[in-house]
């Protein structure tokens, strides 16, 4: 969800440049591998491939893919593209699944992953990845992947999380609690700056961000069984302290009431470009585009720390990513499937991308990953948590976005908004 997609018409249009002669055979806009290849597999993805809006990403996506082709020289990837709406893109690929013409082999994200899961489409990975490889998971990607009967239906190959930004130059000190940063934020007013931004606007981001501060009170969106219980008692009342918390960067003027408006972590690149901001809440994949779109001079005034929590030792940050999964009966295309997670995304990729690696060991193997910034990145993941797996979430998250709005609005008051919320969230529940 956090990446740019290039246009339909983009598409239609952009032509592969690796230049090698060799190359030019094995990759076309729509195909991986020799035309004549007798084995075919129907692969979609997202920009995480040779699709990729930026030149240099793009190319080196196809040098992977054409590496790996070569080495399966009897297969031809048949290739299809996201577009930018993903939750659509998903929702259309579920129901493909279900109806049994989905791709053999996809880009599934792993907030959704749970629902692929509970309609019994996905393929076993499991003969494909070792216990070292997958031991070597964090927890909560090996959590993510497996379902109830310990079986891998997917290969979580990339994570990000959430991190506090600010200007050094405006903003000395790291915020470490609630309190600091609407502190930080005041005072980034009283500099000529808009004060904290943060996604708010109807947009997946804006719940996740914002569910930092829900978990780092201990607050849980289900039970184990997946059934909604941020509504009822204890947990409502974390819930409505950390929403609370966010109407109180409003209403006080540490964050302006515009991010209700904001639904795209690009708008907050671009407000630090713009000299607006100096603190936001954002992913850490954003470091490295600041580091583009910024002067060297004005980069260097720029670092991240953990999200503040309501004290200094409650801290949560959450954590998403991608996996490649197969929707195939056939074996050997599920093994094929599984091959190109373990050998074009599972590592490689990583580092193509400077995206997270999901196995620990990755940290160490790739050189790109010893840089303080991402090094502090892995660490932050102790503390990171994924979306629940239970198939209500993504109207959980929906809910949440309308009452976000209407709260930070003024529209609601927070618990009104909260009963509003959980109420329709438990009738959607029990159509499921």
């Amino acid at each position: 969800m956090k990446r740019a997609f290039i246009s339909a018409l983009a598409l239609s249009t952009m032509l592969f440049s690796v230049p090698a002669a060799f190359a030019q055979e094995l990759a076309t806009k729509d195909r991986i591998g020799a035309a004549d290849a007798p084995k075919t597999l129907v692969v979609r993805l997202t920009n995480d491939s040779p699709n990729n809006a930026d030149p240099a990403i793009a190319e080196g996506y196809q040098k992977l893919f054409v590496d790996f082709i070569k080495k399966h020289p009897e297969w031809k990837l048949q290739m299809q593209f996201m577009s930018a709406d993903i939750g659509t893109e998903q929702a259309k690929m579920l129901e493909q699944a279900k109806a049994g013409n989905a791709p053999d082999c996809a880009a599934v994200d792993s907030f959704v992953l749970s629902q692929f899961m509970v309609n019994h489409v996905l393929a076993d990975f499991t003969p494909y990845f070792s216990k070292d490889e997958i031991n070597d998971l964090f927890p909560f990607i090996r959590n993510g992947i497996t379902d109830k009967d310990q079986t891998i239906r997917a290969w979580w190959w990339d994570t990000d999380l959430r991190v506090l930004y600010r200007n050094k130059s405006v903003v000395a000190d790291a915020p470490q609690t609630w309190d600091d940063l609407k502190k930080a934020g005041l005072s980034s007013v009283e500099k000529g700056m808009e004060g904290i931004l943060f996604n708010a606007g109807r947009y997946e981001g804006s719940t996740f961000d914002w569910l930092a501060n829900y978990w780092a009170l201990g607050g849980k969106l289900v039970d184990d069984s997946g059934k909604p219980i941020f509504g009822e008692g204890e947990n409502k009342e974390k819930f409505l302290k950390a929403l609370t918390y966010y109407k109180d960067l409003v209403d006080s003027g540490a964050a302006p009431k515009r991010v209700t408006t904001i639904g795209n972590y690009d708008d907050l690149n671009a407000a630090a470009a713009a000299g607006t901001t100096a603190l936001f809440i954002g992913g850490n994949w954003q470091y490295a585009q600041l580091k583009v779109t910024l002067d060297e001079d004005e980069f260097k005034n720029w670092t991240f720390s953990p999200i503040p929590g309501p004290t200094a030792d409650q801290r949560s940050t959450g954590t998403g990513g991608w996996t490649i999964a197969s929707f195939s009966k056939d074996k050997d295309k599920v093994e094929m499937c599984a091959n190109l997670a373990r050998e074009v995304y599972m590592g490689p990729a990583n580092a193509l991308q400077q995206q997270l690696p999901t196995r620990k060991s990755l940290f160490d193997k790739y050189d790109v990953f010893a840089t303080e910034a991402n090094k502090t990145f892995a660490g932050a993941l102790v503390d990171g948590q994924a979306r629940p797996g239970a198939p209500i979430y993504p109207e959980i998250s929906n809910q949440i976005q309308i009452m976000m709005g209407d709260v930070l609005s003024g529209t609601k008051k927070p618990e009104e908004a909260l009963d509003g919320a959980f109420n329709a969230t438990m009738e959607a529940y029990k159509r499921l």
